[in-house]
């Protein structure tokens, strides 16, 4: 087998042929869940799956599925993340957070004030939501998010300290440090701290007084950050929730070998150290 350049790619050849790609690494990561407007906890991460190995089908079109983060609500749960796919690898979106139980998904959300209960997430995906916790009517509390690393911690009323979503993980696949699927932090009434935040891209949980509105963040696109928790309704009524970040999909592998024969849905591609990188942020497809 020898080197040779073609359209200024480097390529490996074998007795005079392009030397084909027949399995690549993946990384698929899902919608984080959004929150509801009163005292919510924090939105669960999108559910996060990273392999090598994936088998490629020479002239065989892949799909490619980005899930949305998931909406917040005036009411309820906030909404679960949608689910992101690369063939037949499907990460499952995150789950919504409220003032009752959070919903189990990729990562679970976190339960709302007074709601003890912890849900758990996806073995392989993501984790459990935290606990909510609440002294009397003065301070509430609401779990946080469940990430892909971590699960989200439960909270405590007595010391008014809202739960902090759970870490994500740090992927190297694009070719530098980037974390996806972390959990989202609860939000309060009558907290002044949010334990820990939150590492990069799960949205900050909001607290406030009675009289006092804020809101929580939403998750970060593409990392499939969960949303942050909602404070009291204070003076501004039902206009607290956040939204989860969308999904993202990478694929990437030995740069020497040929190029995709096509793609849809305008992926970023690039060469990044010794590998060659495809990055989708919206549904598409590849062949090679």
């Amino acid at each position: 087998m020898g080197l040779r350049y073609t359209g200024g790619v480097l390529s490996a050849t074998y007795n005079g042929l392009n030397y084909p790609v027949t399995t690549v690494e993946y990384l698929v990561v899902a919608g984080g869940g959004g929150t509801t407007s009163a005292i919510s906890g924090g939105g669960g991460a999108g559910g996060v799956l990273t392999a090598t190995g994936y088998t490629i089908t020479a002239g065989s079109s892949i799909t490619v599925t980005i899930g949305a983060g998931g909406a917040g609500s005036t009411t309820g749960t906030g909404n679960d993340g949608s689910s992101s796919s690369f063939g037949f690898i499907t990460a499952l979106g995150g789950g919504g957070a409220g003032g009752s139980t959070g919903r189990t998904g990729g990562s679970a959300g976190g339960s709302g004030y007074f709601v003890t209960t912890v849900v758990a997430g996806t073995v392989g995906q993501g984790n459990a939501g935290g606990g909510g916790a609440g002294n009397g009517s003065t301070i509430l509390t609401g779990g946080g998010g469940g990430g892909a690393g971590s699960a989200g911690r439960s909270t405590d009323g007595n010391i008014g300290l809202t739960g902090a979503g759970g870490s994500g993980i740090v992927s190297t696949i694009s070719g530098s440090p980037q974390v996806y699927g972390s959990g989202g932090s609860g939000g309060g009434k009558n907290t002044t701290t949010v334990v820990g935040l939150t590492t990069y891209g799960g949205g900050v949980g909001a607290s406030s007084t009675n009289v006092t509105q804020s809101k929580g963040t939403d998750g970060l696109p593409n990392t499939g950050g969960g949303a942050g928790g909602a404070p009291d309704y204070g003076g501004g009524g039902a206009t607290n929730q956040a939204s989860g970040g969308s999904g993202i999909v990478i694929i990437r592998y030995p740069s020497y070998l040929l190029p995709a024969a096509s793609t849809t849905g305008s992926p970023e591609t690039y060469i990044a150290g010794q590998y060659r990188v495809y990055k989708f942020i919206a549904n598409g497809t590849i062949t090679f």
